[in-house]
Parts: C-alpha cells; structure tokens; sequence
C-alpha cells in the first residue's frame, strides 16, 4: 500500500532493502482422523495408498545381466482422474545429471500387469484421489528384491550359505561379484571403509 503505482522491481527492491521475506511458509496438520490407536482400528490419514507388486526375473551369473521377465501390480489409487497416467508410461534411470540412460523398450518386463482396484470415494480428499508419487517408486524395489533372491539361489546351488549384502543400484557388476565362483575370487575386493 505504500506504492501501489510501483513495478514489481520497485516492491522486490523495497522488500529487500527493508529485509521483508518474500517467501511464505505453509503447514498443513491434516484432517481429523477416526483412527482408534488402542484398538488399531480406522483411518490414520485419507492419502494412504495400498500396493503390492511381484517381479519375475531372470539373471546370468556369468555375466551380471538381468532380465525383468514379469511383473504384477495391484494398486488402489482412489478415484483416478486419468488410469494411464497412474499406470505410468516409463522408468527413471537417472541416478544424476552424468548418468542420464534413456529408457529403452529392453527395460520393460516382458510381461507387465496392473490392475487398479475398483474407485473408492473418499469426501475429505480431492476428486476422491490419492497420492500415487512415492508408492509407485517403492513398488519398482520388487525388482530389486527379485534379483537379491535370484542371486541367492544362484549362491545356494554353490554352496554359499549366509548372508547376502546388495546395494542400490544393481549393476551387472556387483550382479556379477555377488554370484562368486572360482573366477570372482581371484577379483580383489574393495573393503569398505
């Protein structure tokens, strides 16, 4: 109100020169939930999502490579405002700007399966959705998880029995190290530290 003829510049510039924020800071303590704690009964948050995915893969021990053979998701993501984009239409493969990888049609499964669960309304959220973003991120681990157990299998058969220590991302590499046989243990090992 004190120069309301101003330009933008002259309120930032005034802002700044009488060290006025101009950002703005939000919280949101969320809806009155009917969750009885003691009992483990209700309705904690209305944004949950429920999920389950099952991955079939495919690895060569004496390469390191994997092949995603199938995957099953079931999702409840509410009322969809649009399926095909809950469904999703590719996979991150950036783990940073020097690592950029297009996806390729090769890092589908061969078979892939969704179903989203039948549309539940719920009044207290928007358009009766829910936040599809990290549940979806979370269910591609089933890959990850799927690949741990083939390494495994492939140990056992060995006869290495024991614990199985693997790091995100599963590169054909540490694939290929983790599978050991006569020919991996002539590969120093970093020791970590």
């Amino acid at each position: 109100s004190k120069n309301p003829k101003g330009t933008w510049k002259d309120w930032a510039q005034t802002a700044f020169d009488e060290s006025i924020s101009l950002s703005a800071v939000g919280y949101f303590r969320g809806y009155e939930s009917d969750m009885n704690w003691e009992k483990g009964e209700g309705h904690p948050f209305e944004y949950f999502v429920y999920g389950a995915a099952c991955s079939e893969v495919e690895i060569d021990c004496l390469t390191g490579d994997h092949k995603n053979i199938r995957t099953d998701i079931v999702m409840d993501v509410g009322c969809s405002i649009n399926p095909a984009i809950d469904v999703g239409q590719g996979i991150l493969h950036t783990r940073g700007p020097d690592q950029y990888k297009i996806p390729a049609i090769c890092d589908m499964p061969t078979e892939l399966h969704i179903v989203l669960l039948p549309p539940s309304q719920n009044s207290n959220t928007l358009y009766s959705s829910k936040g599809l973003g990290e549940s979806g991120v979370f269910l591609g681990c089933s890959v990850f998880f799927a690949i741990h157990d083939a390494v495994s299998a492939a140990r056992q058969e060995r006869g290495l029995h024991g614990p199985l220590s693997l790091n995100s991302p599963l590169t054909p590499e540490k694939i290929r190290m983790a599978c050991e046989d006569k020919f991996t243990k002539m590969i120093p090992r970093d020791e970590p530290g």
